[in-house]
């Protein structure tokens, strides 16, 4: 088996300008998390980091902190499965190549 090594520097530019355009793509992108029932929000962006957080006054009840900041927890979490879904979707065998997505 021959292999051409300017074929293979071909095709890692052609990967590494994949790889480029898809990390443009994932800073670019907002998810947003939910939970008690639109009372919390968290948008993160498509690289995990949060962009914002909305809360519902009815939602902050001083005599209950532990339940806004489970609600926040909770839509956080929903937000970070939405990004690997979408991850995913993006990427699809191009995952398994990068080692996966973060747990």
């Amino acid at each position: 088996m021959n292999i051409n090594p300017f074929e293979l520097m071909k095709n890692a530019k052609d990967l590494q300008a994949h790889f480029g355009k898809m990390q443009e793509e994932l800073a670019a992108l907002r998810v947003q998390g939910v939970s008690g029932g639109g009372l919390v929000k968290v948008t993160l962006s498509g690289t995990f980091d949060m962009v914002k957080v909305e809360l519902d006054p009815i939602a902050v009840d001083n005599r209950d902190i532990p339940m806004l900041q489970d609600l926040i927890r909770s839509a956080h979490t929903d937000a970070i499965e939405k990004i690997k879904d979408t991850l995913k979707e993006k990427m699809g065998p191009l995952a398994a190549l990068a080692g996966g997505m973060p747990s």
